[in-house]
């Protein structure tokens, strides 16, 4: 009998045939589901059945392999054993977890033995379900300031001594401790910052060198949001933009409209020679929303609307002559009502020099660790700005708002003459015009951004943003 015919040799070559397809069929659903990982895409689809057009990212990127591979092709899909596709989402959960342990791994192996910081924030998923989100700060053995995403934990309270529970649970998981811990970095919320009995308090009583500093691109948030929610001429202002992007962003018609109207305005500009022509010059510019968190989005808002407002002057009359509703139209009339006013115009035109002033610093308090420095510097110059406009801008800001009054037909107020008190502000009866404005509005506000800003950018938490931003303190991370 011949060796290589015997059935022992037979159903050992079967075998190897049959796992080196196996291994060639995970290598590629591995493959898949790396790049699916990376580029953060959902793996499956609506209907992932043989005869849809469309069987979602995970299978129609095997497919695609297959396509370009004909090894592949032969092992996979339908060429595959039908207990043994590796397409399954229980197949896909598991790849992703022993990838996520790898990779966990992989950054408890680079922190080392070296000292760190932890950044934590707490958020509700989809499901309506608190978690925890874990992400360490430290220096790399070449010297870089690095930042890894840990895990997200499942918290059912978020209570700072619950917090702190899981966290600790997850250090001792992978060997790490709060001996070692050089900075704590979180948001505002009372059960992460409380004096005494937040998360950070309760860290400190364990280990006294986990200083904290609050994000200062947050603070700065704070700051403005401050503003906003003590001044209720400035909350105004921000209701009307949110109002008028709804209203004028409603539908596709009123931006187009919105568009027509500045560009025919831009091209009798360029005829009278009131702009001038450039790379880049009287780009496209349309109204931005502002956001709730991110207060640069209402810089932008304010520098947009001083643009386009006679073009959203224009639109909001269309559509107060051909609305077929009565509720576009009785909006549109109290919009045009509001905005074709000297105090709304001040209003806007004066937050918008306040806001030029704040949103360079925010763009640099975002910046990557080589910009902190700057950063530093640009607290003290946004103050000493600020300071100066107080001292000195009155005058200039007053020229700006009459100028804009005159281009766009606006009555222009005597500051000598007495102020015209709504319903709602009976406490200034009888108070002039100049004193409303300038001490009422300009002074108070800026008081009271350079109060906010003094609170909470102390000279202390500079000094650790300094220290931060030379990347050399002991080898200590500090946010």
């Amino acid at each position: 009998m011949k060796q290589e015919q015997s059935i022992q040799t037979i159903l050992e070559g079967q075998t190897k045939r049959a796992l080196r397809a196996y291994r060639l069929r995970l290598t590629a659903s591995v493959d898949c589901i790396r790049f699916l990982l990376k580029q953060g895409l959902a793996f499956r689809g609506h209907d992932e059945s043989e005869y849809s057009r469309n069987r979602g990212n995970f299978i129609e990127l095997l497919r695609f392999l297959a396509d370009h591979s004909a090894e592949i092709f032969g092992v996979v899909l339908q060429n595959a054993p039908s207990n043994c596709k590796l397409v399954c989402s229980d197949i896909q959960k598991e790849i992703v977890h022993a990838a996520s342990i790898e990779t966990t791994n992989k950054i408890i192996e680079e922190l080392g033995q070296e000292l760190f910081s932890v950044l934590v924030d707490e958020s509700r998923d989809i499901s309506c379900k608190e978690q925890m989100a874990i992400v360490l700060r430290f220096v790399s053995k070449q010297g870089m300031i690095v930042e890894r995403f840990l895990a997200i934990v499942r918290v059912s309270e978020t209570t700072s001594m619950s917090l702190k529970v899981s966290l600790e649970e997850l250090f001792c998981k992978h060997g790490l401790s709060f001996s070692r811990l050089r900075g704590q970095g979180y948001d505002g919320a009372s059960n992460m910052r409380g004096e005494f009995n937040g998360l950070k308090a309760l860290i400190l009583k364990e280990n006294s060198c986990a200083y904290y500093v609050h994000c200062f691109a947050h603070q700065l948030q704070l700051v403005l949001v401050a503003v906003a929610e003590k001044h209720k001429r400035i909350a105004t202002l921000f209701t009307y933009l949110s109002n008028l992007q709804s209203t004028v962003g409603a539908s596709c018609q009123r931006r187009d409209k919105l568009r027509e109207e500045r560009a025919a305005e831009v091209q009798e500009a360029l005829k009278d020679g009131d702009l001038s022509i450039g790379t880049g010059s009287n780009q496209e510019t349309s109204l931005a929303r502002p956001g709730t968190t991110r207060w640069s989005s209402h810089y932008r808002s304010l520098t947009n609307l001083t643009i386009l407002f006679g073009a959203v002057m224009s639109v909001l009359e269309d559509i107060l002559e051909n609305a077929k509703d009565a509720y576009n139209r009785g909006n549109a009339s109290s919009l045009l009502d509001s905005l074709a006013t000297f105090e709304f115009v001040f209003s806007c035109l004066f937050m918008k020099n306040v806001l030029a002033i704040t949103h360079e610093l925010s763009q640099a308090l975002q910046k990557k660790e080589q910009e902190n420095i700057n950063a530093v510097d640009l607290v003290v110059v946004a103050k000493l700005r600020l300071q100066n406009m107080r001292d000195n801008g009155w005058n200039s800001l007053l020229d700006e708002v009459h100028s804009f009054c005159s281009k766009h037909k606006i009555d222009v107020l005597n500051m000598e003459d007495e102020k015209v008190a709504k319903r709602s502000e009976r406490a200034i009866q009888g108070m002039k015009n100049d004193h409303y404005y300038r001490i009422d509005l300009f002074y108070a506000v800026i008081d009271l951004i350079l109060r906010e800003l003094n609170d909470r950018f102390t000279e202390a938490n500079t000094e650790l943003l300094r220290y931060k931003a030379t990347k050399v303190y002991g080898k200590i991370c500090i946010l």
